[in-house]
C-alpha cells in the first residue's frame, strides 16, 4: 500500500462517519442488530478461516470466540445508551451529552483476529463512530471477511457506505500511517508492546493493552479437581492465544501431590529435566523473546517440534520452575499451552511468587486465585498489582468476562501498571467523550441564579436507557453485582407485577426482574435476545400487551 491507499480509506471512513455521528440511538441501535445478524451464521466459517490463515488454535475454539465477540459483546452494549442525553442531575445543574470520539483506528492480532475484529466494529459504531481496521498481515484475509460482512450489514441498514474500512495488505508503514493520519481520533491497539509504544507515540488518543504474564495460584482450601480443570481449559483454550490465559500455577505446598495427579488426569503432562531443557532450547532465545513458531500450536506439536512426543489426550505441557525471570527461560508469557509449575507454602509465599511472575511481564493485567477463604481473596485483593483478579474460574474465560459479570471485552486496560491509560475492558463507553452541560449554581455577582426547568424531560428517552443501563450494570435498585450468565441459579418466581411495555429486553433485563419479582411487559414488536426470551418464557416473566 501507499500512504495515498491509507489517506483515500480512512477520508471515506471519515466522511461516513460524519454522517453517521447524526443518527439517533434507534437507528444506531438497528446498525448494531443488523451486524450482529449478519455475524452469527458466519462464527465457524470466519474461525476455519483464521485457523487456515495463522495455523494458530482450533476451529472450534475460535468459533467460541467469535460467538463471544458477537453475540455476548452484543448482548451487553445493546441497552446502553450512547446517543443524547446520557445522565442528567437537575439538582446539581449537571447533564452530560455523549458526543462520538470519530474515526477509531483499529489494530488487529493475529492471535485473536476475527473475534477481535467483530468486537472493535461492535463497540466502534454503537458509540457512533467510524472504524479503520489494521490486520496483521499473517490475518488479513479471514479479517478482511468480517469487515466486508459488518459493513454491507451496516449499510443495509441504513449506514452510511464507507462507515468499515480495512487495510487490505498492511505493513509496519502503512498501521503508523493510519495512526497517525489527521482523520484518525482514537487508537485501539491490540498487539505486541512495539505496536502498542507505536500507537502511544502516534499523538492520539489510545488504548492499548499490556503483555499477561497471568499467574494462577491454588490455595490449601480450595476445590482441587475444579481449580486444576479451570486452570487446564484456560490455558488449552485455543491453544492459550488469548492474553489473560494462565502462564504459570502456582500450588499451595500441602495439597501439591493431589494437585499433580488432578492435573495428570486433566490432561496435564509434567516434562522431565530433559525435556524442560528441549523446550527451553526452542520457545525461548538468547535475548528472551518466545519464538512465534510455538504461540497458538498443540501440546503434540510443541513437543515434536522439540525433540520429544507426549500422547494425544495431552491439553497442556507443565515445566517444573523454582524462579522467575531471565535464569528461568519459561517463567515468560508464552502464548502456547505450556505453563510454568511452581509450590509455594501457605498464601503469604504464594502472594510472593504470583508478583515475582507479574513483574516479569504481567503487571496491571490478570491473576487467578482459587481458595474458599475469604479472607485471602481480600487479601489478594488489598495488594495484587493486577487490575483483574479471577477468582474460582478459568483466567482465560473470566477476564474478558465470558465466565464472570466483567464487560465482554476483548481489549484488556493493564492501568498505569502496565503503561495502559485505563485498567478497564473496553467497551463503547470509552469510544464517546462526554460533553457537559453545567448551569450556575453560585453566582458571583450580585445577581441571583438565572433559574429554569430541568433540561431533560420525560419523553427524551434518558430515563428508559438509565433504567435498562441500571438494571444490566447493577440489578434493579443499584443493589450491586451485574446480572448472571446464562447457567446462573434464580432465587424465587417473580410476583405479577406489571411494568410498561418495552421495545427490547436483554437477558439482563429478565434477571433484574426475576431479583425485583417484577413482571415485563413486552408487545408484538419488542425485541427480545434469545437468552432472554427462553429465561422470561420459563419463568413466566413477559406480559404480553
Amino acid at each position: 500500500m501507499t500512504t495515498a491507499d491509507v489517506d483515500r480509506i480512512v477520508t471515506t471512513v471519515k466522511q461516513a462517519q460524519q454522517a453517521f455521528s447524526t443518527f439517533s440511538q434507534e437507528q444506531v441501535d438497528k446498525v448494531l442488530d443488523a451486524m450482529h445478524a449478519a455475524c452469527m451464521p458466519n462464527l465457524e466459517k470466519w474461525a476455519r478461516m483464521a485457523h487456515e490463515e495463522t495455523g494458530f488454535g482450533t476451529v472450534a475454539d475460535k468459533t467460541v470466540k467469535n460467538r463471544f465477540g458477537a453475540d455476548d459483546v452484543y448482548r451487553y452494549i445493546r441497552p446502553m445508551k450512547t446517543v443524547g442525553f446520557l445522565s442528567a442531575d437537575p439538582g446539581q445543574g449537571i447533564y452530560e451529552v455523549a458526543s462520538p470520539m470519530g474515526v477509531v483506528a483499529a489494530v488487529i492480532p493475529s492471535t485473536n483476529p476475527t473475534s477481535t475484529a467483530i468486537y472493535k466494529i461492535l463497540i466502534s459504531l454503537k458509540a457512533r463512530n467510524g472504524v479503520v481496521l489494521s490486520p496483521h498481515p499473517s490475518a488479513k484475509g479471514c479479517i478482511r471477511a468480517v469487515a466486508e460482512a459488518m459493513h454491507d450489514a451496516a449499510v443495509a441498514a441504513g449506514a452510511p457506505r464507507g462507515i468499515i474500512g480495512c487495510l487490505p495488505a498492511p505493513t509496519i508503514a502503512d498501521t503508523q500511517a493510519l495512526m497517525k493520519h489527521p482523520l484518525t481520533n482514537v487508537i485501539l491497539a491490540t498487539g505486541g508492546t512495539g505496536l502498542v509504544n507505536a500507537a502511544y507515540s502516534s499523538g492520539k488518543p489510545s488504548y492499548g493493552v499490556g503483555p499477561g504474564n497471568v499467574p494462577a495460584f491454588i490455595e490449601r482450601t480450595a476445590v482441587l479437581r475444579k481449580a486444576v480443570k479451570d486452570v487446564i481449559a484456560g490455558k488449552s483454550f485455543d491453544w492459550g492465544t488469548i492474553c489473560a490465559s494462565e502462564q504459570s500455577v502456582i500450588v499451595d505446598a500441602p495439597i501439591a501431590e493431589k494437585a499433580k495427579e488432578e492435573f495428570a488426569a486433566a490432561g496435564g503432562y509434567f516434562v522431565s529435566p530433559r525435556e524442560k531443557a528441549l523446550l527451553e532450547g526452542l520457545m525461548v532465545d538468547g535475548e528472551g523473546r518466545l519464538n512465534p513458531k510455538v504461540v497458538g500450536k498443540s501440546p503434540q506439536a510443541i513437543a515434536a517440534m522439540a525433540g520429544f512426543s507426549v500422547p494425544d489426550g495431552v491439553r497442556v505441557l507443565l515445566v517444573p520452575e523454582e524462579g522467575v525471570g531471565r535464569e528461568y527461560p519459561l517463567s515468560l508469557e508464552k502464548l502456547s499451552p505450556v505453563l510454568s509449575y511452581y509450590e509455594a507454602d501457605g498464601w503469604e509465599a504464594g502472594c510472593l511468587r504470583c508478583i515475582e511472575v507479574l513483574r516479569y511481564g504481567g503487571l496491571g493485567h490478570t491473576l487467578c486465585l482459587h481458595t474458599q477463604d475469604l479472607e485471602v481473596v481480600r487479601q489478594f485483593a488489598l495488594k495484587k498489582p493486577v487490575f483483574r483478579i479471577i477468582v474460582n474460574s478459568p483466567g482465560t474465560h473470566g477476564a474478558i468476562g465470558f465466565s464472570t459479570n466483567l464487560p465482554p471485552s476483548m481489549t484488556l486496560g493493564c492501568g498505569a501498571l502496565g503503561n495502559n491509560i485505563t485498567s478497564d475492558n473496553i467497551t463503547p463507553l470509552h469510544l464517546i467523550d462526554r460533553k457537559r452541560v453545567a448551569f450556575e449554581t453560585r453566582p458571583v455577582t450580585d445577581e441571583k441564579a438565572v433559574v429554569l426547568p430541568p433540561l431533560v424531560k420525560p419523553g427524551d428517552g434518558l430515563e428508559d436507557a438509565a433504567r435498562r443501563f441500571v438494571a444490566q450494570k447493577f440489578g434493579t435498585g443499584g443493589s450491586g453485582g451485574a446480572a448472571p450468565r446464562p447457567g446462573a441459579n434464580a432465587n424465587s418466581a417473580p410476583a405479577p407485577q406489571p411494568s410498561p411495555a418495552l421495545d427490547f429486553v436483554s437477558e439482563a433485563d429478565v434477571r433484574a426482574a426475576m431479583r425485583a419479582g417484577t413482571r415485563l411487559r413486552i408487545h408484538a414488536r419488542t425485541l427480545v435476545t434469545p437468552l432472554a426470551r427462553e429465561l422470561g418464557e420459563a419463568h413466566r416473566i413477559f406480559e404480553k400487551s
